[in-house]
């Protein structure tokens, strides 16, 4: 049994107790442990930003073991983006190294008086002063800890995080990201600057969980999804996407961009200096680029990878690739997550365009150099137009107001990703019920999307062909129903989806497999319910914060601005509509039928409420009591 840290910032006390090995067992780690703790010790009535709202790093039962890419680890607060669940996802070697320490959960509360940062090295947790690091990028930090502290690995923030920006991130190995819904601005509103960690202990490998291992690495290793990310990394999406009009551009007005060819995988390979992976990563997607001169050298750093090559290319109408990578190592530095800065300076984009918004130091033109790396610079110090974007896309929006809420790319206060759901029907459904905000990794409904057919016949076999038609509605809601509850498990576990949910090359049952390996006794199908009452128990804790169907919408672009896919992506704002073959014309999202059947699959009312029925068949009966009183026992 591994052990959970209590760390009250407050008063400098640390507690070690044993995690208890019933909620092990019933969440399985990391994104559900922390969920969980997350219920039962922050409330309604604490702000994002209290004292009292806890910060929770945690690691899931595979993380760190051979099992193939098991090094995602887990930021669980209150969110200051959505104001109700928040947790952001993290991977290279942090997670293994806090599990290698002993750790399920290391949990922050309280607020430091002063700047520090906790050095972890097995059963010994101390906070230093971090006052010569309060300032410092991302980049310093890491390197000044890791040469204080040889051998260790070391998650921080940057100047954003300091500065409680709302899309600021934590991270690691330099340029690995946990970066969504403002954790890394939890962690400033702690004065906690870093976290670094070093430890002995090795992961448990009995000979019946290796030949698991043995038997499930090839599958996801030898599959033709894998072997073209190892190849090309995951901007080989974007030569995809362009084609088929899932490639937002220009704040999410087109689902295509014409100048595609500038920021392919090809673009990107000649400025590639190596590939390489995270921890027990036998896919290897992640590119180490460099631009060697010009006004956008960069030195080696990791990325772009694709949602970032989308955000801070095509949505802002930039085409250099190399203005791309510089963006990229920038945002990595200030501790910035990608892809909200992408929406946010789009909007920022489109809202001078309509004459709303004007920066004396910059054009806000589309696709300009510095209005790019300036508002950058700006978001993450709270300067000028950046202090404006500082608190994400919606409070921008209120705050500027003249309709500009029509293309504020937010769900439930967090920046809309990648991918173009008019398109992709069921990426719209899983954007808009997330229950952490806008979110391609919530559900991740991609069966359709990559044609597995064999997939879809064996795990959803009372749907019709029409789930396999990206733009039908028909059959969305059961895929996203399956899917999420598989991505709560690869989370809870402490896996990268590239290595199960990307593809499907291993199911459920092998989790069971492995799980049953290393001494769990778990079934083949309660391993899924697993996902499930993390989902259910997720939605709870917005439920108690008044979250309801009201909250589970999209933009209005995608409601109502219908969108035409053309097959020469190059036709855009070139020709009339009429005068271009499109492949499809007029697409928007039909959300309430999709909802309507999402919300009755799950057992959840017409509210999307679960009701009393569904968390006693979950085993959360304990939640019960903070159902909506109308909503007891009313089915949808």
């Amino acid at each position: 049994m591994a052990n959970t840290a209590w760390v009250d910032l407050t008063t400098g006390s640390v507690a070690i107790k044993p995690t208890p090995g019933e909620d092990l067992v019933k969440y399985l780690g990391s994104r559900g442990l922390a969920a969980k703790v997350l219920y039962d010790h922050v409330g309604p009535e604490v702000q994002p930003f209290d004292p009292e709202n806890l910060l929770i790093f945690s690691t899931g039962l595979l993380t760190g073991t051979p099992w193939p890419s098991s090094a995602r680890y887990t930021v669980t607060a209150k969110s200051p983006a959505t104001g109700a669940y928040g947790y952001a996802n993290g991977s290279g070697f942090f997670g293994p190294e806090l599990r290698k320490a002993g750790y399920d959960l290391v949990i922050f509360k309280g607020k430091s008086p002063k700047p520090v940062y906790l050095y972890i090295e097995d059963d010994k947790l101390e906070l230093c002063p971090a006052d010569v690091l309060w300032g410092k990028t991302t980049e310093e930090t890491e390197k000044f800890l890791r040469d204080l502290y040889p051998g260790s690995r070391v998650a921080s923030i940057g100047p954003a995080g300091e500065n409680l920006v709302k899309i600021a991130a934590v991270i690691n190995d330099y340029g690995r990201a946990a970066a969504r819904t403002g954790m890394g601005a939890v962690m400033g509103s702690k004065n906690l600057k870093a976290v670094v960690v070093k430890g002995t202990q090795k992961a448990k490998t009995p000979p019946e969980f290796m030949e698991v291992v043995r038997r499930v690495t090839p599958q996801i290793k030898d599959h033709p999804g894998s072997i073209n990310y190892t190849k090309w990394g995951t901007v080989i999406l974007l030569n995809f996407k362009n084609r088929s009009g899932d490639n937002p551009s220009k704040n999410h007005r087109w689902g295509q961009f014409p100048m595609g060819d500038k920021l392919n995988a090809e673009a990107v390979a000649k400025y590639t200096v190596k590939n390489q992976g995270c921890y027990a990563c036998p896919i290897r997607c992640a590119r180490i680029t460099e631009v060697p001169d010009g006004p956008f050298k960069t030195p080696a750093n990791e990325g772009p990878e694709y949602e970032t090559a989308n955000a801070l290319g095509p949505n802002v109408w930039n085409s250099n690739v190399e203005l791309l990578i510089h963006a990229n190592k920038l945002c990595n530095e200030l501790g910035l997550d990608t892809i909200s800065a992408g929406v946010l300076i789009a909007f920022a984009m489109e809202a001078h365009e309509k004459g709303l918004l004007n920066d004396s130091n910059y054009s806000l033109e589309w696709g300009d150099a510095d209005t790019i790396i300036g508002l950058l610079n700006d978001i993450a110090y709270r300067r000028g137009t950046g202090e404006l974007l500082a608190d994400g896309v919606r409070e921008a929006s209120k705050r500027l107001q003249g309709g500009s809420e029509a293309y504020a790319m937010q769900v439930k206060g967090v920046e809309i990703p990648r991918q173009e759901g008019r398109v992709l029907k069921a990426m719209a459904l899983g954007h808009a019920t997330s229950n952490r905000g806008a979110d391609h990794l919530y559900a991740l409904p991609t069966i359709d999307l990559t044609g597995n057919t064999e997939v879809a016949a064996k795990v959803l076999p009372e749907c019709g062909p029409e789930l396999m038609d990206v733009t039908s509605e028909q059959y969305k809601a059961n895929m996203t129903r399956f899917t999420e509850a598989c991505n709560a498990l690869a989370d809870a576990l402490g896996i990268c989806k590239f290595a199960f949910t990307e593809t499907y090359a291993i199911l459920p049952p092998d989790l069971a497999d492995g799980l049953r390996a290393l001494g769990y006794e778990i079934s083949d199908d309660e391993v899924l319910r697993v996902g499930q009452r993390i989902v259910n128990l997720e939605r709870m804790y917005n439920v108690r914060h008044g979250f309801s169907r009201k909250d589970d919408t999209l933009p209005y672009r995608k409601l109502h601005e219908p969108l035409d896919i053309y097959a020469n992506p190059e036709d855009i704002e070139k020709v009339e509509p009429a005068e271009a073959k499109l492949i499809h014309r007029g697409l928007t999202v039909n959300l309430d039928p999709m909802l309507d059947e999402y919300y009755a699959l799950g057992g959840w009312t017409k509210d999307g409420i679960p009701t009393a029925e569904r968390l006693k068949e979950l085993g959360l009966e304990e939640l019960i009591k903070d159902l909506p009183e109308n909503s007891i026992g009313r089915f949808s």
